[in-house]
C-alpha cells in the first residue's frame, strides 16, 4: 500500500537527539502531552497513525507494514536518517516492525504496554464488527475503561473524558482498518531480529496487554531488552507519566 503524509507535531532543539513517540489505537498525538517536557532535551516527534487524528485514512484494511512504512516516509521526509522509537500499544507494534525490519533506521526502541500477538482474536473481530455498524463513539466509554486504574480514572476524571473524547473522535473506517492490522498481526518469530537497544514498559494493571504474557515475552525474546513495569493500566505513560518520562529518555538518550 502507498504510504501517507502523517500529521505529526515536531518540538525541540533541532539540534538534539530525535525522539519519535507513537500512540494507541484510538487515540491522537495529544496521548503523550504528559511527556512534553522531553523536548527540552530531544527533538521530539509525535505522530497520528494513519486512519487517526489528522492523518489521512485510506481505504483499508491496514497491515503493520503500512503503517511502518508511513513512519519511515515521514523520516524520510524530514531528512532523519536514525531516530529513537517509543511507541504504546498500537505504536509499539509499528516499533517493533521497524526494530526487526529496518533496524538501521532507529538508535533504540521502547515498546510500552503492547504485544507481539493477541492469541484471541475474536473480541478484535468483534470490535471491527461494532464500529463497522455504529462507529467509535458508542465503544469509547468501554474502551477507555480499561486504559486506566479505578482509582487513577476517579480522581482524574478530566483525562478520562478527553481520553474517550480521542477515542469517540477518531475516524470509524480508520479506526476499523487499524483493528484489521492487529488482528493480521504476529511478530512473535521474529523478535529475535529486533537489533536495536530495546526497553519493555509493562503496566502492572494493564489489561489490555498484561505484563504476563504480553511484556515478559517481549522482554524474554528480543535480544537484550530490558523491563521495567509501571503501577499503572494500560496507558501508564499517563498514568504514571514522571516514573515513564524518565524511563523513555533515559533509552533514548545517546
Amino acid at each position: 500500500m502507498t504510504s501517507v503524509e502523517l500529521h505529526h507535531v515536531d518540538e525541540g532543539p533541532r539540534d538534539a537527539p530525535v525522539l519519535v513517540l507513537s500512540g494507541s489505537l484510538g487515540s491522537t498525538l495529544e496521548m503523550w502531552r504528559p511527556q512534553a517536557q522531553l523536548a527540552d532535551a530531544f527533538r521530539v516527534i509525535r505522530i497520528d497513525h494513519r486512519g487517526h487524528g489528522g492523518s489521512p485514512v485510506p481505504p483499508g484494511p491496514y497491515r503493520m507494514a503500512d503503517l511502518a512504512g508511513d513512519a519511515i516516509a515521514l523520516l524520510d521526509a524530514l531528512g532523519l536518517e536514525r531516530v529513537a522509537w517509543c511507541g504504546l500499544s498500537l505504536g509499539g507494534m509499528v516499533g517493533m516492525y521497524l526494530g526487526s525490519e529496518a533496524p538501521q533506521r532507529l538508535t533504540s526502541l521502547t515498546l510500552c504496554c503492547t504485544t507481539a500477538n493477541f492469541p484471541d482474536l475474536t473480541p478484535w473481530r468483534d470490535r471491527i464488527a461494532a464500529v463497522t455498524a455504529n462507529g467509535t463513539a458508542p465503544i469509547a466509554e468501554a474502551v477507555v475503561s480499561r486504559w486506566f486504574t479505578p482509582g487513577f480514572a476517579e480522581q482524574n476524571p478530566d483525562v478520562v473524558a478527553e481520553a474517550e473524547a480521542m477515542m469517540a473522535g477518531t475516524d470509524d473506517a480508520g479506526y476499523a482498518a487499524c483493528c484489521e492490522a492487529i488482528v493480521a498481526w504476529d511478530h512473535r518469530d521474529r523478535l529475535p531480529a529486533v537489533a536495536v537497544p530495546t526497553l519493555v514498559i509493562g503496566g502492572s494493571a494493564d489489561l489490555a496487554t498484561p505484563v504476563d504474557p504480553h511484556s515478559r515475552t517481549l522482554a524474554d525474546t528480543i535480544p537484550g531488552a530490558r523491563l521495567a513495569v509501571l503501577d499503572g493500566a494500560h496507558l501508564a505513560t499517563v498514568e504514571q507519566a514522571a516514573e515513564a518520562t524518565a524511563l523513555i529518555a533515559a533509552n533514548a538518550a545517546p
